[in-house]
């Protein structure tokens, strides 16, 4: 079993207002995508989104993959120990749902504080300063 890594990040600047995206994934490849107006925790989950997307395209066979976000609120949400309140996300949160199954089911979320996830906030901030 394939064991893979993704650090992600979605942000906004206003809320709403200009949204973009950065995923890691592995070592070797990276996502920076401009989404337009979103909210924070809509960036956040389309993050995860494009990831899931392009892990189902690109990998194949047996994986496991860990996501690691700076957003306990969003880690919650997916894990299911918080509740969804928000109806604009719980289209994003089905999404989600049906791409980890689509890849095997053997998917992870966990919290990181916003230190550790350097790279994809960069990448995130990159696509919103491209993106306006």
């Amino acid at each position: 079993m394939e064991k893979i890594i993704v650090y992600s990040d979605g942000g906004s600047r206003g809320n709403p207002g200009p949204a973009g995206i950065g995923i890691v994934i592995g070592k070797e490849n990276t996502i920076s995508k401009y989404i337009g107006p979103a909210t924070n925790n809509q960036a956040e989950y389309t993050a995860v989104i494009e990831a899931l997307k392009w892990l189902a395209e690109n990998k194949t066979g047996d994986i496991e993959v860990e996501f690691y976000l700076d957003s306990q609120l969003v880690v919650e949400q997916l894990n299911q120990r918080y509740k969804l309140k928000n109806e604009g996300l719980k289209p994003l949160f089905w999404q989600i749902r049906d791409l980890v199954m689509k890849i095997g089911g053997r998917v992870s979320f966990q919290y990181i504080p916003r230190e550790k996830n350097k790279e994809a906030d960069k990448l995130a901030n990159l696509a919103m300063d491209k993106g306006k």
